[in-house]
Protein backbone atom coordinates (compact mmCIF):
# COMPACT_ATOMS: atom_id res chain seq x y z
CA UNK A 1 0.00 0.00 0.00
CA UNK A 2 2.83 2.53 1.27
CA UNK A 3 4.35 1.70 -2.63
CA UNK A 4 1.09 2.37 -4.25
CA UNK A 5 1.70 6.02 -2.58
CA UNK A 6 4.58 6.70 -3.12
CA UNK A 7 4.09 5.46 -7.12
CA UNK A 8 0.90 7.79 -6.86
CA UNK A 9 2.83 10.63 -5.54
CA UNK A 10 5.31 10.77 -8.30
CA UNK A 11 2.62 10.48 -10.87
CA UNK A 12 1.23 13.39 -9.57
CA UNK A 13 4.56 15.46 -9.24
CA UNK A 14 5.02 14.47 -13.02
CA UNK A 15 1.41 15.63 -14.12
CA UNK A 16 2.22 18.78 -12.62
CA UNK A 17 5.32 19.48 -13.71
CA UNK A 18 4.02 18.66 -17.93
CA UNK A 19 1.17 21.22 -16.66
CA UNK A 20 3.67 24.18 -15.76
CA UNK A 21 5.69 23.16 -19.12
CA UNK A 22 3.48 24.79 -21.58
CA UNK A 23 5.56 23.91 -24.46
CA UNK A 24 6.07 19.89 -23.72
CA UNK A 25 2.31 20.70 -23.15
CA UNK A 26 1.59 21.84 -26.54
CA UNK A 27 3.29 19.44 -28.57
CA UNK A 28 1.29 16.42 -26.48
CA UNK A 29 -1.46 18.46 -28.34
CA UNK A 30 0.21 19.88 -31.46
CA UNK A 31 2.11 17.50 -32.88
CA UNK A 32 -0.88 15.00 -33.33
CA UNK A 33 -3.03 17.47 -34.53
CA UNK A 34 -0.79 19.16 -36.96
CA UNK A 35 -0.14 15.59 -38.54
CA UNK A 36 -3.52 14.67 -38.82
CA UNK A 37 -4.01 17.79 -40.77
CA UNK A 38 -0.91 17.79 -43.18
CA UNK A 39 -1.67 14.10 -44.17
CA UNK A 40 -5.76 14.81 -44.48
CA UNK A 41 -5.75 17.89 -46.40
CA UNK A 42 -1.89 19.11 -47.52
CA UNK A 43 -0.82 15.86 -48.33
CA UNK A 44 -2.04 14.88 -51.73
CA UNK A 45 -0.87 12.57 -54.45
CA UNK A 46 -2.66 13.41 -56.74
CA UNK A 47 -0.84 15.73 -58.97
CA UNK A 48 -2.54 18.78 -59.98
CA UNK A 49 -2.07 22.34 -60.89
CA UNK A 50 1.74 22.08 -62.76
CA UNK A 51 2.61 24.84 -64.20
CA UNK A 52 2.56 24.49 -67.89
CA UNK A 53 3.64 27.48 -70.73
CA UNK A 54 2.14 26.18 -74.23
CA UNK A 55 3.60 27.14 -77.76
CA UNK A 56 1.08 26.87 -79.76
CA UNK A 57 2.27 27.22 -83.60
CA UNK A 58 -0.40 25.58 -85.33
CA UNK A 59 -3.10 28.00 -84.15
CA UNK A 60 -5.90 26.05 -85.04
CA UNK A 61 -9.45 25.19 -83.58
CA UNK A 62 -8.27 21.80 -83.09
CA UNK A 63 -5.29 22.88 -81.26
CA UNK A 64 -7.04 25.47 -79.44
CA UNK A 65 -9.44 22.40 -78.64
CA UNK A 66 -7.04 20.01 -78.07
CA UNK A 67 -5.21 22.70 -75.23
CA UNK A 68 -8.79 23.11 -73.44
CA UNK A 69 -9.04 19.56 -73.75
CA UNK A 70 -6.04 19.20 -71.63
CA UNK A 71 -6.69 22.48 -69.07
CA UNK A 72 -10.07 20.99 -68.14
CA UNK A 73 -8.31 18.13 -66.29
CA UNK A 74 -6.81 20.37 -63.80
CA UNK A 75 -3.53 18.42 -64.35
CA UNK A 76 -1.98 21.87 -65.63
CA UNK A 77 -2.72 25.14 -65.30
CA UNK A 78 -1.84 26.97 -68.00
CA UNK A 79 0.47 30.22 -67.05
CA UNK A 80 2.12 31.48 -70.46
CA UNK A 81 1.69 31.23 -74.20
CA UNK A 82 5.21 31.73 -75.65
CA UNK A 83 6.38 31.00 -79.34
CA UNK A 84 8.87 28.76 -79.58
CA UNK A 85 10.09 25.17 -77.57
CA UNK A 86 13.53 27.33 -76.72
CA UNK A 87 11.43 29.38 -74.74
CA UNK A 88 9.66 26.78 -73.04
CA UNK A 89 12.99 24.88 -72.14
CA UNK A 90 14.29 28.03 -71.16
CA UNK A 91 11.38 28.49 -68.66
CA UNK A 92 11.66 24.95 -67.37
CA UNK A 93 15.68 25.37 -66.62
CA UNK A 94 14.26 29.08 -64.38
CA UNK A 95 11.78 25.93 -62.78
CA UNK A 96 8.99 28.17 -63.92
CA UNK A 97 6.41 25.61 -65.48
CA UNK A 98 6.96 21.89 -64.77
CA UNK A 99 5.17 21.44 -68.04
CA UNK A 100 5.83 22.79 -71.82
CA UNK A 101 3.08 22.18 -74.50
CA UNK A 102 4.64 22.18 -78.33
CA UNK A 103 2.32 22.34 -81.27
CA UNK A 104 3.72 22.35 -84.15
CA UNK A 105 2.28 24.24 -87.47
CA UNK A 106 1.52 21.66 -89.45
CA UNK A 107 -0.39 20.05 -86.63
CA UNK A 108 -3.61 18.83 -88.38
CA UNK A 109 -2.02 17.44 -91.18
CA UNK A 110 0.60 15.23 -88.44
CA UNK A 111 -3.44 14.20 -86.85
CA UNK A 112 -4.05 12.12 -90.17
CA UNK A 113 -0.31 10.76 -90.26
CA UNK A 114 -0.59 8.07 -87.90
CA UNK A 115 3.60 6.68 -88.38
CA UNK A 116 4.22 10.37 -86.49
CA UNK A 117 3.17 12.16 -83.27
CA UNK A 118 1.50 15.41 -83.85
CA UNK A 119 3.16 17.36 -80.86
CA UNK A 120 5.30 17.31 -78.11
CA UNK A 121 5.20 17.30 -74.09
CA UNK A 122 8.10 18.80 -72.35
CA UNK A 123 8.24 17.47 -69.28
CA UNK A 124 10.63 17.93 -66.03
CA UNK A 125 12.23 14.87 -65.11
CA UNK A 126 13.91 16.05 -61.91
CA UNK A 127 10.76 16.24 -60.21
CA UNK A 128 9.65 12.37 -60.81
CA UNK A 129 5.93 13.01 -59.56
CA UNK A 130 5.53 15.08 -62.30
CA UNK A 131 6.81 12.30 -65.13
CA UNK A 132 3.76 10.68 -63.39
CA UNK A 133 1.40 13.15 -64.41
CA UNK A 134 2.95 13.36 -68.28
CA UNK A 135 1.40 9.55 -69.06
CA UNK A 136 -1.71 11.30 -68.09
CA UNK A 137 -1.79 14.14 -69.96
CA UNK A 138 -0.99 11.71 -73.11
CA UNK A 139 -3.46 10.00 -72.43
CA UNK A 140 -5.96 13.04 -72.28
CA UNK A 141 -4.84 13.97 -76.06
CA UNK A 142 -5.09 10.70 -77.80
CA UNK A 143 -8.73 10.48 -76.18
CA UNK A 144 -9.02 14.13 -77.27
CA UNK A 145 -11.97 15.29 -79.32
CA UNK A 146 -9.33 16.39 -81.71
CA UNK A 147 -8.15 13.21 -82.62
CA UNK A 148 -10.88 10.27 -83.99
CA UNK A 149 -8.17 7.93 -84.32
CA UNK A 150 -7.69 6.69 -80.54
CA UNK A 151 -6.75 3.02 -82.51
CA UNK A 152 -3.71 5.22 -83.93
CA UNK A 153 0.13 5.21 -82.10
CA UNK A 154 0.21 7.85 -79.76
CA UNK A 155 -0.31 11.57 -80.66
CA UNK A 156 1.84 12.98 -78.11
CA UNK A 157 5.48 12.71 -77.76
CA UNK A 158 6.92 12.64 -74.48
CA UNK A 159 10.26 14.56 -74.06
CA UNK A 160 11.66 14.25 -70.54
CA UNK A 161 14.47 16.03 -69.21
CA UNK A 162 17.21 16.56 -66.71
CA UNK A 163 16.28 12.93 -65.72
CA UNK A 164 14.87 10.71 -68.73
CA UNK A 165 15.86 7.42 -67.23
CA UNK A 166 13.68 8.48 -64.37
CA UNK A 167 16.05 7.18 -61.72
CA UNK A 168 14.90 7.96 -58.04
CA UNK A 169 17.79 8.95 -56.42
CA UNK A 170 18.48 11.51 -58.68
CA UNK A 171 15.20 13.51 -57.44
CA UNK A 172 16.28 12.61 -53.98
CA UNK A 173 20.01 12.86 -52.87
CA UNK A 174 19.80 16.79 -53.86
CA UNK A 175 16.35 16.88 -52.07
CA UNK A 176 17.95 15.03 -49.23
CA UNK A 177 20.99 17.69 -48.68
CA UNK A 178 18.48 19.77 -47.95
CA UNK A 179 16.99 17.36 -45.25
CA UNK A 180 20.10 16.68 -43.77
CA UNK A 181 20.77 20.13 -43.09
CA UNK A 182 17.93 21.74 -41.91
CA UNK A 183 18.05 18.32 -38.77
CA UNK A 184 21.53 19.18 -37.83
CA UNK A 185 21.69 22.56 -38.51
CA UNK A 186 19.06 23.78 -36.81
CA UNK A 187 19.46 21.16 -33.73
CA UNK A 188 22.85 22.04 -33.26
CA UNK A 189 22.61 25.88 -32.72
CA UNK A 190 18.89 25.09 -31.04
CA UNK A 191 20.46 23.79 -28.23
CA UNK A 192 23.47 26.45 -28.45
CA UNK A 193 22.50 28.47 -25.84
CA UNK A 194 20.39 26.74 -23.65
CA UNK A 195 23.18 24.58 -23.12
CA UNK A 196 25.45 27.62 -22.36
CA UNK A 197 22.42 28.22 -19.73
CA UNK A 198 22.20 24.85 -18.33
CA UNK A 199 25.63 24.45 -17.75
CA UNK A 200 26.15 28.04 -15.84
CA UNK A 201 28.95 29.54 -18.79
CA UNK A 202 26.50 31.91 -19.67
CA UNK A 203 28.10 33.57 -16.08
CA UNK A 204 31.59 33.64 -18.01
CA UNK A 205 29.83 35.32 -21.10
CA UNK A 206 28.64 38.03 -19.45
CA UNK A 207 31.72 39.25 -18.17
CA UNK A 208 33.10 39.38 -21.77
CA UNK A 209 32.80 42.40 -23.71
CA UNK A 210 30.90 40.42 -26.06
CA UNK A 211 28.13 42.48 -27.37
CA UNK A 212 24.61 39.97 -28.65
CA UNK A 213 25.49 40.01 -32.65
CA UNK A 214 29.01 39.28 -31.67
CA UNK A 215 27.85 36.25 -29.46
CA UNK A 216 25.85 35.43 -31.85
CA UNK A 217 27.42 34.88 -34.90
CA UNK A 218 30.54 33.38 -33.20
CA UNK A 219 27.98 30.26 -32.28
CA UNK A 220 26.84 30.00 -35.58
CA UNK A 221 29.93 29.94 -37.45
CA UNK A 222 31.78 26.65 -36.45
CA UNK A 223 28.53 24.95 -37.73
CA UNK A 224 29.02 26.51 -41.34
CA UNK A 225 32.22 24.46 -41.85
CA UNK A 226 30.03 21.16 -39.95
CA UNK A 227 27.30 21.92 -42.99
CA UNK A 228 30.16 22.56 -45.69
CA UNK A 229 31.59 19.21 -44.66
CA UNK A 230 27.88 17.50 -44.64
CA UNK A 231 27.43 18.34 -47.83
CA UNK A 232 30.75 17.75 -49.44
CA UNK A 233 29.82 14.26 -48.28
CA UNK A 234 26.31 13.80 -49.65
CA UNK A 235 27.95 15.18 -53.25
CA UNK A 236 31.07 13.17 -53.23
CA UNK A 237 28.52 9.49 -52.11
CA UNK A 238 25.57 10.91 -54.24
CA UNK A 239 28.20 10.97 -57.33
CA UNK A 240 30.04 7.45 -56.34
CA UNK A 241 27.22 5.84 -55.32
CA UNK A 242 24.00 6.51 -57.29
CA UNK A 243 25.67 8.66 -60.15
CA UNK A 244 23.87 12.24 -59.73
CA UNK A 245 24.83 14.10 -61.76
CA UNK A 246 26.00 17.81 -61.73
CA UNK A 247 24.82 20.12 -64.95
CA UNK A 248 25.30 23.18 -63.11
CA UNK A 249 28.17 25.04 -61.85
CA UNK A 250 29.61 23.13 -58.76
CA UNK A 251 30.88 26.57 -57.35
CA UNK A 252 26.93 27.51 -57.60
CA UNK A 253 25.58 24.32 -55.46
CA UNK A 254 27.87 25.30 -52.46
CA UNK A 255 26.75 29.33 -52.39
CA UNK A 256 23.29 28.80 -52.50
CA UNK A 257 23.98 25.80 -49.81
CA UNK A 258 25.54 28.05 -47.83
CA UNK A 259 22.99 31.09 -47.63
CA UNK A 260 20.81 28.04 -46.53
CA UNK A 261 23.23 26.88 -44.24
CA UNK A 262 23.09 30.16 -42.35
CA UNK A 263 19.29 30.56 -42.53
CA UNK A 264 19.48 27.26 -40.82
CA UNK A 265 21.39 28.16 -38.36
CA UNK A 266 19.68 31.66 -37.73
CA UNK A 267 16.00 29.45 -37.38
CA UNK A 268 18.42 27.21 -34.71
CA UNK A 269 19.16 30.84 -32.99
CA UNK A 270 15.84 31.81 -32.41
CA UNK A 271 14.49 28.53 -31.37
CA UNK A 272 17.59 28.71 -28.85
CA UNK A 273 15.83 32.23 -27.26
CA UNK A 274 12.56 30.67 -26.94
CA UNK A 275 13.48 27.20 -25.22
CA UNK A 276 14.59 26.61 -21.89
CA UNK A 277 15.99 23.43 -21.62
CA UNK A 278 17.65 21.44 -24.52
CA UNK A 279 14.76 18.72 -24.11
CA UNK A 280 12.34 22.01 -25.03
CA UNK A 281 14.89 23.10 -28.15
CA UNK A 282 14.87 19.56 -29.33
CA UNK A 283 11.24 19.62 -29.15
CA UNK A 284 11.06 22.68 -31.39
CA UNK A 285 13.17 21.43 -33.99
CA UNK A 286 11.12 18.69 -34.52
CA UNK A 287 8.11 20.80 -35.00
CA UNK A 288 9.60 22.75 -37.49
CA UNK A 289 11.42 19.17 -39.30
CA UNK A 290 8.52 17.92 -39.93
CA UNK A 291 6.20 20.54 -41.81
CA UNK A 292 9.57 21.28 -44.04
CA UNK A 293 9.98 17.48 -44.95
CA UNK A 294 6.34 17.01 -45.95
CA UNK A 295 5.32 20.27 -47.48
CA UNK A 296 8.17 21.18 -48.95
CA UNK A 297 8.24 19.34 -52.18
CA UNK A 298 10.98 16.77 -51.16
CA UNK A 299 8.17 13.85 -50.62
CA UNK A 300 5.10 15.09 -52.08
CA UNK A 301 3.83 16.99 -55.16
CA UNK A 302 3.94 21.12 -53.83
CA UNK A 303 1.37 21.88 -56.71
CA UNK A 304 -1.07 19.10 -55.39
CA UNK A 305 -1.06 20.96 -52.02
CA UNK A 306 -4.04 23.13 -51.40
CA UNK A 307 -3.32 27.43 -50.49
CA UNK A 308 -2.99 27.44 -47.43
CA UNK A 309 -0.44 24.48 -46.88
CA UNK A 310 1.35 26.34 -49.75
CA UNK A 311 1.57 29.42 -47.77
CA UNK A 312 3.00 27.71 -45.02
CA UNK A 313 5.04 26.10 -47.40
CA UNK A 314 6.63 28.92 -48.16
CA UNK A 315 7.62 30.39 -45.12
CA UNK A 316 9.73 27.14 -44.81
CA UNK A 317 13.31 27.63 -46.09
CA UNK A 318 13.68 24.01 -46.95
CA UNK A 319 11.05 24.82 -49.89
CA UNK A 320 13.25 27.59 -51.12
CA UNK A 321 16.82 25.75 -51.01
CA UNK A 322 14.62 22.68 -52.95
CA UNK A 323 13.75 24.09 -55.96
CA UNK A 324 17.70 26.23 -55.72
CA UNK A 325 19.46 22.35 -55.50
CA UNK A 326 17.40 20.90 -58.15
CA UNK A 327 17.29 23.61 -60.60
CA UNK A 328 21.41 24.46 -60.01
CA UNK A 329 22.16 20.38 -59.88
CA UNK A 330 20.06 18.85 -62.25
CA UNK A 331 18.46 21.40 -64.80
CA UNK A 332 21.53 23.39 -64.64
CA UNK A 333 20.41 26.67 -63.79
CA UNK A 334 22.51 29.73 -63.06
CA UNK A 335 21.91 31.88 -60.16
CA UNK A 336 20.85 34.58 -61.82
CA UNK A 337 17.91 32.45 -63.01
CA UNK A 338 17.45 31.76 -59.91
CA UNK A 339 18.00 34.95 -58.04
CA UNK A 340 14.32 35.30 -56.85
CA UNK A 341 14.91 31.79 -54.59
CA UNK A 342 17.72 33.23 -53.38
CA UNK A 343 16.90 36.48 -52.27
CA UNK A 344 13.84 34.65 -49.76
CA UNK A 345 16.49 32.65 -48.20
CA UNK A 346 18.95 35.80 -47.77
CA UNK A 347 15.81 37.85 -45.98
CA UNK A 348 15.02 34.79 -44.06
CA UNK A 349 18.55 34.98 -42.66
CA UNK A 350 17.90 38.95 -41.91
CA UNK A 351 14.64 38.63 -39.89
CA UNK A 352 15.94 35.44 -38.12
CA UNK A 353 18.50 36.89 -37.01
CA UNK A 354 17.76 40.31 -35.94
CA UNK A 355 14.69 37.89 -34.31
CA UNK A 356 17.44 36.30 -32.17
CA UNK A 357 19.21 38.76 -31.55
CA UNK A 358 16.25 41.24 -30.05
CA UNK A 359 15.34 37.84 -27.69
CA UNK A 360 18.74 37.35 -26.42
CA UNK A 361 20.03 38.59 -23.31
CA UNK A 362 23.10 37.45 -21.38
CA UNK A 363 21.60 36.68 -18.27
CA UNK A 364 21.03 33.90 -16.43
CA UNK A 365 17.68 33.56 -15.93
Amino acid sequence: MKSLQRIFAIVVKEVRQLRRDRLTFGMIVGIPVIQLLMFGYAINMDVRHLNAAIADMSGTSASRQLVMDLSETQIINVVKQVSSADELEHLMRQGEISVGIYIPPDFDRRLQQPDRSAMQLLVDGSDTVVQGAAAQLAQVAQQARTSPYNDRPPIMEIRTFYNPERRSPVNTVPGLIGVILTMTMILFTAVAIVRERERGNLELLITTPLKTSELMFAKIIPYVFIGLIQVSLVLLLGHLLFHVPMAGSLLDTYIITLVFIVANLALGLLISTLASTQFQAMQLTFFILLPSILLSGFMFPFAGMPRPAQIIAEALPLTHFIRLIRGVMLRGASLQELSGELLVLGGFIVVLMTLAILRFSKRLD
